[in-house]
């Protein structure tokens, strides 16, 4: 099989169809039904199921796809490595994010990494933490932002530290005189409520303190979070970044005694990050980490 059959049946993958992958590669949907069909007849066994609904990859495919990202991905650094040895800064890297750090930093990352090295594309891939996860693992991004205690095992650099607050609806202590909140005091709230996935590290922060949260609001995003917040359904516990900017009208308190996410930069071995990876690696740990991160 050649890398043109690689990188044929992951486009296949990634657009849902034939005909998407054909446009995006410049040729025939008849050469990629073709490409695909020579695939699995030199593999022995079906990769892929065409259905009404679109593409799916059967079992075997999904098993396959890790190994096909993994040899494309080491073309890209082969060919990364000798733009870097005749003196060309190009390439492209997939950079994976949740939703706050791609809100906040991303945008700004691009942009201050594109004016040094305006010859290397970015691609951003959003998605939850399990989404993340799962894409450095398996060759779709070359490197991600994770929570420290959602990193599952990947090796991680610390970048900054996110206080948890509470958030609730205007109002909502007006009898208290406490400028802070406890997690004693959280009992007597009900929660808008998030899937473990979206907020690994509130759900962490509740088994430590042993919360039992009564949640009647489930949701699966920050900004529906703050406006079931802002609409009487509950409070929350929110990282303050995601708090950054926004106009929902809600009441904002610091947890006390403080707790604290760590937001980091994840790669599968930093070892063997291609030139155009490891670039973007140094230039977001330098530029964008915390220096005391660790106290």
């Amino acid at each position: 099989m050649t890398l043109l059959a690689y990188q044929v049946f992951k486009t296949v993958v990634e657009q849902g169809s034939y005909q998407a992958a054909a446009k995006l590669l410049n040729l025939t949907p008849s050469a990629i039904s073709h490409t695909i069909s020579a695939m699995e007849k030199e593999l022995g066994s079906r990769l892929l199921i065409r259905s009404k609904a679109g593409i799916s990859l059967t079992s075997y495919g999904e098993h396959l796809l890790p190994f096909i990202n993994a040899v494309l991905n080491s073309e890209e650094s082969l060919q990364q490595a000798v733009s870097q040895f005749n003196g060309l800064q190009q390439g492209e890297v997939k950079l994976g994010s949740f939703s706050s750090a791609c809100v906040k930093w991303v945008p700004d990352i691009v942009r201050t990494f594109n004016d040094l090295y305006p010859n290397v594309k970015i691609e951003i891939y959003q998605g939850t933490y399990d989404d993340v996860i799962s894409w450095i693992k398996n060759g779709v991004v070359d490197l991600g932002f994770l929570s420290v205690s959602s990193a599952a095992g990947l090796p991680i650099t610390p970048l900054y530290k996110d206080p948890l607050v509470c958030v609730g609806p205007k109002g909502f202590r007006q009898n208290q005189s406490s400028t802070s909140v406890s997690p004693d005091e959280l009992q007597e709230y009900s929660f808008v409520t998030q899937r473990e996935s979206c907020d690994a590290d509130i759900q962490n922060f509740f088994s430590k303190y042993q919360l039992k949260i009564h949640s009647r609001c489930h949701v699966v995003d920050d900004l529906s979070t703050i406006a079931m917040v802002a609409g009487g359904f509950g409070i929350c516990i929110m990282p303050e970044l995601v708090m950054a900017d926004i106009t929902y009208a809600v009441d904002i308190y610091p947890i006390e005694p403080s707790e604290n996410r760590i937001i980091g930069l994840s790669v599968a071995n930093s070892q063997y990050m291609a030139p155009a990876v490891k670039m973007l690696f140094q230039h977001i740990v330098e530029n964008y980490g915390q220096a005391d991160i660790n106290s």
